[in-house]
């Protein structure tokens, strides 16, 4: 492999460093989990909401699919200004926004203050860390000055730990444990000296390609949503993701029409054993009937014992790939000018 040739020229701001600097963010999320003291009383909390956008909304979606029915009390994730009718007072809202100053977050911090709703902020600073000083608000403070989405460890690791450290989730010391043994693993495979890296070899099929994303509803939903927001703004390519049984009641009929189109197309399954047995029938025979039409179906199986385990091993895995496609296109993955672009703009628009 020779990718590690162009990667200094094309990895101008050091996207690398960042991501392979994940195990060591998930070792430092767990302490800031750990040393992060707030107690609530279970009894006062019927309902949880995430109200975040990007990459900060993203550990929402991934606290809440690890734990699972573990997890005591319903929750949801809002990417949007507002939040639901039934937020009251005994609602808690976390409010997620990596820089502390996306314009959604700060409105539902607003909402959720003005409906006396339980609130804790997890930011890096900017105005939701000043919002909460100033109310006095639960803070859960990790490290700025990175992208939002380099940061997911930071977004979920330390609110995993509150719910379990207050009773809303069994303890998860040993998984946790698994999934940074995991990560620092990886990091070795998907280094660029290394003769068998499963994401450059990936990234390689994607070429030219569109990236179409299915998994389960189960476990892996928030990883597929993951792939398809670290192709964009990494590689800077279109991705698409969808569900499994979802996609089998509409979107496989769309695979019909338009067939001079499909072999731009790359659909990549994301897989975990405890898929649900009738997912994994459903998924067997669509691969059948899709193939007929698209190419060979790409197949990629989580690793690890632990439910933790295996989200993080597909999540590193994508965000390498992502990476390795954006040097391979000849980009440099970490500017996002059309984010910046459309932010100056409704900044003009104040």
């Amino acid at each position: 492999m020779n990718a590690h040739i162009n990667i200094p020229i094309v990895d101008r701001h050091n996207m690398f460093k960042l991501l392979t600097s994940f195990p060591d963010q998930f070792q430092h999320a767990r302490q800031i989990g750990n040393d992060f003291k707030f107690n609530v009383d279970p009894s006062k909390i019927k309902t949880f909401v995430f109200a975040g956008m990007g990459g900060s909304a993203i550990g929402g979606d991934l606290v809440i699919s690890y734990l699972g029915n573990q997890l005591t009390k319903p929750a949801s994730v809002i990417r949007n200004y507002s939040l639901p009718g039934y937020v009251d007072s005994s609602s808690l809202v976390i409010i997620s926004s990596y820089s502390g100053n996306t314009e959604e977050s700060i409105s539902c911090l607003e909402q959720a203050k003005a409906k006396n709703a339980q609130i804790l902020c997890i930011t890096s600073g900017g105005e939701v860390a000043a919002k909460a000083r100033t109310n006095r608000f639960p803070v859960i403070t990790i490290p700025g000055g990175a992208p939002p989405r380099t940061a997911l460890a930071y977004l979920s690791v330390p609110v995993m730990i509150f719910l379990t450290k207050n009773g809303f989730a069994p303890d998860i010391s040993r998984e946790l444990d698994e999934a940074e043994l995991l990560l620092r693993h990886k990091t070795e495979i998907y280094s660029p000296d290394s003769n068998n890296n499963p994401a450059f070899g990936l990234a390689e099929k994607l070429i030219g390609k569109i990236p179409i994303l299915y998994s389960t509803a189960d476990l892996l939903g928030v990883v597929g949503l993951r792939w398809k927001g670290q192709l964009s703004e990494n590689a800077k390519v279109l991705a698409f993701q969808n569900v499994f049984p979802e996609l089998n009641h509409n979107e496989i009929v769309g695979w019909e029409m338009l067939r001079h189109l499909f072999e731009k197309f790359q659909i990549i399954y994301l897989r975990d054993r405890e898929d649900h047995p009738r997912n994994q029938k459903r998924m067997e025979i669509t691969k059948k009937i899709l193939e007929q039409v698209a190419p060979p179906i790409q197949e990629i199986f989580a690793e690890g014992e632990s439910r933790l385990a295996r989200l993080f091993s597909l999540i590193y895995l994508g965000d390498m790939v992502s990476f390795y496609l954006a040097i391979l296109n000849g980009i440099d993955p970490t500017p996002i000018e059309k984010i910046q672009l459309l932010k100056d703009q409704l900044q003009l628009m104040n």
